[in-house]
């Protein structure tokens, strides 16, 4: 039986440098968390650490600051009314951030506020764990790693770790070699003491293996962020050593529908390794990277009028070239990873000539609400969903609701309430561009089921490691090492796995080279943070797109905010902004 608790927690935030107490009311991921005395201590120690992430991760916190200042995304200023906010996103597409960009500024506050609470949670359990307490000792294995996983966001953005054992203490602010030492000896002063059993939400022995691996995998990067990556052999090694125990243990295998990783219920999917779990008890996640992209004319699910979308980003011409080169004139729709389709219309209605959403009124597929399921995948042209009528309730018909092509309500372009939403390849920040209509979709994750209106306690976790990407990541070390039969075995072993629907699973490819690699990795994990890292390592992030025309390489690393160095001025020289703001 699914239950959740508040809990009250003193914690120490980190604003700038000063640590201040603050009262947190957080909710528990995990119903193992739970039990009584000091297992209650320890698990109200670190639910703050862990409920955290959420907010880390939100659209317009960290994940937005990878999403959209790479070539996978962008989100003009909707139609002149919405999506402006202040223009931080156009500046983040643009590579014209500056220290005040909100964007930047709320992902600094909320990755600086998680790493505080995991030093709280840390504070609170090593007693515990000195005194014997092994359950303690379990949760600070976990809160260590944490803490390090987390620095090495801050490292991958803005070039600097906080280091910091005690809340009495200033943290030191280090960099370079430096800080990927530090990050390194925390994950391996827990490797092989934290649990391996756990589920995805905690963080287990694989996850802190595919920590080490990610961070070998990019220290050159982190070495010298400015300059060409120089990727030496020892560092490759490692990558294939941690990737291997991953892939070794059994504990985890490719899941054959590449679209369940991202489901209800996806908490048991045994290709997950890190998540944040959510399992219909965090109500504050709001289901935002289900909605975040979908046209705002559109409901994911039939029992909820609440469940539109915002008609957010949408994935830039230039990423989605990277799929017609791939494919040349096969429709890239024929991978599994790209599109899953859904929403079953009969050929005669799919005809549209003639029609309009004055005159359609009978041109409807009826769908009972437990059957419908939104297309997932990159979502192209005009897509089908529910219509609301003036009292603004779906339409019905015997035994469900009424799915049409999707009417345009949002807005103020010539189709609103005349036309069909229909996604257009070409999406800019021109008057025509930013159209709400404008710019193929991503909607990879589900609207959860579970969820009492598709928008609070979403029940699907989000996904921040699995195995797919261990994969991707030892096929890139063997090329870097020289072994392209070696990297190509992998990245095909990766193909070969989705297997669900059978006319869809990707062709094996003949040969194996970077640019091939890099392409890969855009196809397998797009849209799920790691584009402008895999930009910086391949030497792609200086290359222009849309309306990005920026090629300054200080551009890798994130402007400190403002409002951060103002925060430390008191000590002289300690928060020095990075190169190029």
């Amino acid at each position: 039986m699914k239950r959740y608790i508040v809990l009250t927690l003193t914690t120490l935030v980190l604003a700038a440098i000063d640590w201040s107490c603050t009262d947190l009311k957080e909710e528990v991921l995990d119903e193992s968390l739970f039990g009584q005395g000091q297992a209650e201590v320890i698990s109200g120690a670190i639910a703050p650490a862990y409920g955290q992430v959420s907010s880390t991760w939100r659209h317009t916190n960290y994940y937005g600051l990878q999403l959209i200042p790479s070539d996978e995304a962008i989100l003009p200023y909707r139609g002149g009314t919405d999506w402006f906010d202040g223009g931080k996103f156009l500046d983040a597409h643009r590579h014209s951030i500056t220290p005040g960009n909100d964007l930047v500024g709320s992902s600094w506050n909320e990755l600086t506020r998680n790493i505080s609470r995991t030093l709280s949670a840390i504070e609170v359990i090593r007693p515990l764990a000195d005194n014997g307490n092994t359950q303690a000792s379990g949760a600070l294995y976990e809160m260590i790693a944490l803490r390090a996983y987390l620095n090495m966001l801050m490292l991958d953005s803005w070039g600097l770790v906080f280091k910091k054992e005690s809340s009495s203490e200033t943290s030191q602010v280090i960099r370079g070699q430096e800080a990927i030492d530090y990050i390194q000896s925390e994950l391996e002063s827990v490797v092989n003491v934290i649990n391996t059993d756990k589920g995805p939400g905690r963080i287990t022995q694989n996850a802190v293996y595919g920590f080490l691996a990610r961070l070998h995998l990019n220290s050159a990067v982190y070495r010298d962020p400015y300059g060409t990556p120089s990727f030496v052999k020892e560092d490759m090694d490692k990558v294939i050593e941690y990737t291997d125990k991953i892939i070794n243990s059994g504990k985890h295998s490719l899941s054959p529908e590449y679209f369940a990783l991202f489901n209800d219920e996806n908490n048991s999917n045994s290709e997950l390794i890190f998540a944040l779990d959510q399992r219909g008890v965090l109500k504050l996640e709001h289901s935002r990277w289900a909605y975040w992209s979908i046209a705002g004319s559109q409901w994911g699910r039939l029992e909820y009028p609440s469940s539109d979308g915002t008609d957010g980003p949408a994935i830039t011409s230039d990423f989605y070239k990277t799929w017609e080169d791939a494919y040349g004139t096969i429709d890239p729709a024929k991978d599994a990873r790209f599109y899953q389709h859904n929403v079953q219309v009969p050929e005669n209605l799919m005809n549209l000539d003639g029609l309009s959403p004055l005159n359609d009124e009978n041109n409807f597929i009826c769908v009972a609400p437990e059957d419908f399921e939104m297309n997932r995948g990159i979502i192209r042209g005009i897509p089908w969903g529910p219509r609301k009528d003036s009292d603004g309730a779906f339409f019905t018909c015997e035994g469900g609701y009424r799915v049409y092509p999707v009417k345009q309500i949002k807005g103020n372009g010539p189709d609103k309430n005349v036309g069909y939403v229909n996604h257009t390849l070409n999406v800019d920040f021109s008057n025509e561009g930013r159209l709400h209509n404008t710019g193929y979709r991503v909607a990879k994750y589900q609207f959860s089921r579970t969820s009492p209106n598709a928008n609070d306690f979403s029940s699907v976790d989000l996904v921040l490691m699995r195995l797919g990407e261990i994969y991707l990541m030892r096929a890139e070390a063997k090329l870097r090492n020289g072994n392209n039969v070696g990297a190509l075995a992998d990245v095909n072993a990766l193909r070969a796995s989705r297997t669900a629907r059978p006319a869809q699973i990707p062709p094996a490819l003949d040969s194996m080279d970077l640019e091939t690699l890099y392409r890969e990795r855009g196809f397998e994990l797009y849209w799920e943070g790691f584009r402008r890292g895999d930009q910086i390592r391949f030497g792609k992030y200086e290359d222009t797109w849309t309306e990005k025309t920026n090629t300054d390489p200080k551009m890798r690393l994130f402007p400190i905010p403002q409002s951060a160095i103002d925060g430390a001025s008191n000590l002289e020289g300690y928060l020095v902004q990075n190169d190029g703001y």
